[in-house]
């Protein structure tokens, strides 16, 4: 399995149009709050233009790309933090996930009620950190209690982590997300076990009408504003046209795309954006009959990258024989390839970049 996405928000947003757009795994969408009680989920092959040339080039019998898993997570309302709209089971299964998309909803539509009554994307954005960062918060204290209780002991690394969970505290007290703020080595250690919601990768989803994909109305605009300074991305969307683009084919879309001034879904651009905050790279196999894409970190060593394919291949690993997509194309051909020395041979300390081609050999 890949990695995985969760789509968050309040209730009404779109948030369920938005995943079935995506996912086209039909989730219910209705007029009312919490029509999502268990997260639906939905695996998406990632759209990969390279992995298409690729196939086009060596013909494989079979490909297989890589792939991103979307969570539909039902809607958060204000006081989730305490347990009001199934909140605490809300936000469990927000913890469950690689990076976050938060829906907010820019779109007029007189027959979809707004769980606030008017339309409002900067206060529905600030209602959902504010439960993410409160509950980040109640579970900080019910450790740093822990904590203080084992600090009588006067143990340095106990008193550190108080300090250092402390001090995180203060900056969720002051509105910043714990991905925000600058921690240490030590830190980041400790913060990975605790599984804060606002330590998550997060991006916004602009859920627009078919008019503000076209041209950025102040709702849009406030929402990327946002995004801006918080130094993340946001994705205009329109469930209403990513649903009309599922029934048409590959010439259609484009030509309907290009309508909006847009060259790819918001499928990709999601996937893309997701994949930016993760840091993901994508690389390539062919072995027998098959050509695949995996997703590793960026800066993932070559016998790592060899166990995401199989964990003997990790054991064994003895180098990687890698040629960069650019060059594969090319040359043309892997045998072309290969006779120009393009193919390079790398050790264990190698780092897989994004687009290599990589057969790795090992030692079973």
């Amino acid at each position: 399995m890949g990695f995985s996405c969760g789509i968050i928000g309040l209730p009404n947003v779109g948030k369920s149009t938005i995943f079935n757009a995506l996912t086209a795994a039909g989730a219910e969408a209705s007029n009312y709050p919490f029509c999502t009680i268990e997260p639906n989920v939905g695996v998406v092959a990632v759209p990969d233009p390279r992995l298409e040339s690729l196939a086009r080039m060596l013909r494989p019998p079979q490909v297989t790309p890589t792939v991103l898993e979307f969570r539909d997570i039902a809607g958060l309302v204000e006081g989730a933090h305490k347990g009001r709209g199934r909140g605490n089971q809300f936000l469990d299964q927000i913890r469950n996930v690689d990076v976050l998309a938060h829906v907010v909803r820019c779109f007029e539509d007189p027959d979809v009620v707004h769980v606030d009554g008017e339309i409002d994307p900067l206060r529905d954005m600030e209602v959902l950190e504010t439960e993410l960062i409160l509950a980040d918060l109640q579970l900080l204290e019910r450790r740093m209690e822990r904590l203080r209780r084992a600090a009588k002991s006067q143990e340095k690394g106990v008193l550190r982590e108080l300090t250092f969970l402390e001090e995180l505290a203060e900056g969720l007290n002051q509105g910043m997300r714990a991905s925000t703020l600058l921690i240490s080595e030590e830190g980041r250690a400790w913060l990975g076990g605790l599984g804060l919601l606002t330590g998550k990768p997060l991006f916004y989803v602009a859920n627009v009408g078919e008019e503000e994909l076209i041209s950025a109305g102040p709702r849009r605009k406030a929402v990327e504003e946002r995004a801006q300074k918080e130094h993340t991305m946001a994705v205009p969307i329109c469930g209403k046209v990513e649903a009309e683009l599922l029934e048409l084919s590959p010439e259609e879309r484009n030509e309907f795309l290009g309508s909006y001034g847009l060259e790819t879904s918001g499928l990709e651009r999601v996937i893309k954006a997701g994949y930016d905050l993760l840091g993901l790279v994508t690389f390539y196999t062919v072995v027998g009959r098959e050509l695949r894409a995996w997703t590793v970190p960026k800066n993932t060593e070559a016998p790592k990258a060899a166990g995401k394919i199989h964990s003997d291949m990790e054991k064994g690993f003895i180098r990687a024989e890698v040629v960069p997509f650019d060059a594969l194309v090319r040359a043309g051909s892997m045998a072309k390839a290969k006779e120009e020395g393009l193919v390079r041979l790398e050790g264990r300390d190698y780092h897989i970049q994004d687009g290599d081609i990589v057969t790795f050999r090992f030692n079973p």
